[in-house]
């Protein structure tokens, strides 16, 4: 791994720029330089500063320190929104390709197909609306359509894993379905699952960021990258400082999390020769 790494420039970036914001993330009450949500209406659109080294927003409140409560927010969503979907998206469609027939048709024509043509941010905003603001409610909502991706991957996967000598020897010497499927098919899967989880989490982060723009995430004053762009939008001109830091953090979040999806790929892919030196700088 380390070796790789060496290797692969822009996995180590993403896996620093991942450690960092974890880092910060769990240790955000000890960073943050001030509390988040205290307003100093004195020192309201101020550049940055010494004092302030992001600056400060339309109602003084410090912008660094609502970046670093910020991740806590975008990594409990991403996070947990990944595990979610993740094991009921794995469970539903491996089984389903498991089992076949009438159950592996209704699962990925009627809901997996059916829900893949229906556009994700607009389902979730729907459901957003509906079951009002709130951090388990955004989850929720997020995992409502984010298992659909995990279900087709794993069907795929599991169409292909049963098929093989294993598999078939297993169930000669007479080991129960359950057994074979929970045995040996669901760890026979878990490289490509963990690719899609890692890019599953930036994609997390920016749907929870995109429903906080729009004022259907976090309910203020909670801190979140999305209504700080938010606030952001009628002060572009006079204070850019508010727009700039919480979309840069944004940006190289959503990049390093696909950096990151990349190296494991290539990593756990066996069949290349010499992983990650297609990405190399």
């Amino acid at each position: 791994m380390t070796e790789f790494l060496r290797k692969n420039k822009l996995a180590a970036a993403g896996l620093f720029i991942v450690a960092a914001l974890t880092m910060a993330a769990l240790f955000a009450p000890w960073l943050a330089p001030y509390d988040p949500a205290d307003q100093k209406l004195m020192d309201r659109l101020q550049g940055p500063s010494w004092k302030h080294p992001f600056g400060n927003d339309e109602l003084g409140r410090d912008i660094l320190s609502r970046i670093l409560w910020g991740a806590r927010v975008s990594m409990r969503v991403g996070a947990t929104v990944v595990l979610l979907s993740g094991l009921a998206g794995v469970l539903i469609g491996g089984f389903a390709g498991y089992v076949g027939g009438k159950l592996d048709t209704l699962v990925t024509v009627v809901v997996i197909n059916s829900l893949l043509a229906f556009p994700g941010v607009l389902f979730a905003i729907a459901l957003v609306a509906f079951l009002g603001q709130g951090l388990d409610r955004l989850i929720f909502a997020l995992t409502t359509i984010g298992w659909v991706g995990y279900a087709r991957l794993a069907r795929g996967q599991v169409l292909k894993v049963k098929t093989l000598e294993f598999v078939e020897s297993a169930r000669a010497l007479g080991a129960s379905s359950m057994r074979i499927f929970a045995g040996h098919i669901l760890p026979n899967i878990v490289q490509p699952v963990l690719v899609q989880a890692s890019v599953g989490m930036a994609i997390a982060i920016l749907s929870e960021a995109s429903l906080s723009f729009l004022g259907l995430g976090i309910a203020p004053p909670t801190p979140s990258w999305g209504a700080m762009l938010n606030d952001a939008r009628n002060h572009l001109f006079d204070a850019p400082h508010m727009v700039v830091f919480p979309s840069v953090t944004l940006a190289l979040t959503v990049l390093s999390f696909n950096f990151l999806g990349d190296a494991l790929r290539d990593w756990l892919d066996p069949r290349r020769e010499n992983p990650g030196t297609m990405s190399n700088f």
